[in-house]
């Protein structure tokens, strides 16, 4: 089982990577639960490239490779695919990037494609009863999560990830045009059962993984009922019972702001942080974009009520919408800065393929070519309504306006203002931070331009917010790595 290498990027976290002696963010959950899926007599074998080498002997070792990718992994991915044939080996693919554009993959022997809960046991029965094996796989229907094992984590090598993760629900009832999770998953929002969930965190919990683990629900409040009413409750007792092993983070939509009981048993279970789609302060751009969640309502107000409550959030904006105009720019940075969002994804508009608006572009001829998968890349794959210079120019300056040296640590100053961890998940210094704080007080506090804001905030911090000195450390290293990322200087 393959699983291609990230290129740097936004969410990589390469350069911060650095301080901690890890080797990627987050394991590869889809490639492990497929592991879970195969017969037990298989012998498996992971070789994640964003954490170690493929090598031939790798390759000539198997019967099949298995690769899964997102379309952000593209180039590696073909790289892989040549190894596969360049050594004889017959390969099997799945995942987003195959899902949506497995015709352009010839080598490929065969695609298991959208949710192998359905589409891999087919291809296992071919296989188990010599019959000849189809070249793809494929199903118009959902899943049932209530039949998906817990992952393999075992086939990992734990100690070379930050985080640790796992999935709770598939699907989102929202409509964003330009978001190709409904595309894949649907708008109906399925959940495994509270079991299933707490198995994913004893198996975690037995592997003696303690840390961050991410569920990388699109919306894990999509379905508010049983998340609200049945799993919190259940993960909470979970969590006082082993003391607090793990500190949760996710993705959410804003309406979390407009439940304070559901807020508070998040963070009191341990949720740390949540990624939430702010997309534009402008309300005819969501009003364009289908974004209809967040409007009616003060985005700020509401991104100040979460924090307030005790948990992080980092939010995704876009630039480029058919109604953005020249003044957008500056509103996104002021936007950005005044709601202490320290960690904000700011990409150009993609249309991905199959989505509402690839069509929509598709049938004003103004396609380009296909996404690059990479939001934060400053790439247009349509041609945009703003001239295309202003428009890159205009996120240049967004860029720069946010990632700054000096408006950066201004706001990482506005979030620890604004917020509140309980007693349960505040953060703490342990024994084994002391390496890399003093690796990174050489570095940043140091070596780097920036070193001056650093230690504003480094005293500012131990003044006013002592008990947030470890979350003010990590943000500074997150802006050490977002000015590489950006080539800010």
């Amino acid at each position: 089982m393959v699983y291609p290498k990230y290129p740097d990027s936004f969410w990589s976290f390469k350069n911060a990577m650095r301080f901690i002696s890890k080797k990627a963010t987050v394991p590869p959950l889809g490639l492990i639960t497929v592991a879970s899926m195969l017969p037990e007599k298989w012998e498996k074998k992971l070789v994640d490239l964003n954490v170690a080498k493929l090598k031939t002997s790798d390759i000539l070792w198997a019967d099949y490779v298995f690769i899964s990718a997102m379309s952000i992994q593209r180039e590696s991915a073909n790289m892989v695919i040549e190894e596969c044939v360049r050594n004889e080996r017959r390969m099997v693919a799945g995942g987003p990037l195959f899902t949506q554009d497995y015709e352009h993959f010839p080598q490929i022997d065969h695609f298991v494609l959208n949710e192998a809960e359905i589409t891999l046991p087919p291809f296992l029965k071919d296989l188990a009863e010599n019959r000849p094996l189809q070249r793809v796989y494929n199903t118009v229907d959902y899943a049932d999560l209530t039949r998906t094992p817990v992952a393999d984590y075992s086939l990992l090598s734990m100690k070379d990830y930050v985080t640790m993760n796992l999935q709770v629900t598939r699907g989102c009832p929202f409509a964003c045009d330009f978001c190709e999770i409904t595309t894949l998953l649907g708008h109906k929002v399925r959940i495994k059962k509270t079991s299933q969930v707490l198995a994913d965190l004893d198996a975690l919990y037995r592997l003696n993984w303690r840390g961050p683990v991410l569920i990388v629900d699109d919306n894990f409040i999509g379905n508010r009922k049983v998340v609200k009413n049945s799993l919190l409750p259940a993960m909470n007792k979970w969590m006082k019972e082993h003391r607090y092993p793990f500190a949760f983070e996710t993705q959410c939509s804003i309406n979390l702001a407009d439940d304070p009981e559901m807020l508070a048993l998040m963070v009191a279970t341990g949720f740390k942080s949540t990624f939430i789609g702010i997309e534009t302060p402008d309300v005819v751009s969501l009003d364009e974009c289908h974004k209809m969640q967040n409007n009616n309502r003060d985005l700020l107000q509401s991104v100040q009520k979460i924090q307030s409550a005790g948990m992080q959030v980092s939010g995704g904006f876009i630039v480029g919408f058919d109604s953005d105009v020249p003044s957008i720019f500056q509103r996104q940075i002021d936007f950005i800065q005044q709601s202490g969002i320290v960690s904000a994804m700011v990409g150009i508009l993609h249309a991905p393929k199959n989505t509402a608006l690839y069509k929509r572009m598709a049938g004003e001829n103004r396609l380009v070519h296909e996404s690059s998968g990479n939001n934060t890349d400053a790439s247009m794959n349509f041609i945009p309504k703003m001239n295309a210079s202003e428009l890159l120019e205009g996120y240049r300056h967004v860029i720069d306006g946010i990632y700054a040296i000096k408006p950066y640590y201004q706001r990482v100053r506005q979030f620890l203002l604004t917020y509140r961890p309980i007693d349960e998940v505040k953060s703490k210094l342990r024994m084994s931070d002391f390496k890399s704080f003093f690796k990174l007080i050489y570095v940043i506090g140091i070596r780097n331009k920036g070193r001056r804001e650093f230690w504003k905030l480094f005293v500012w911090t131990l003044i006013r917010k002592p008990l947030l000195f470890k979350d003010a450390i990590q943000y500074a290293v997150y802006g050490y790595h977002f000015r590489i990322v950006y080539g800010i200087k």
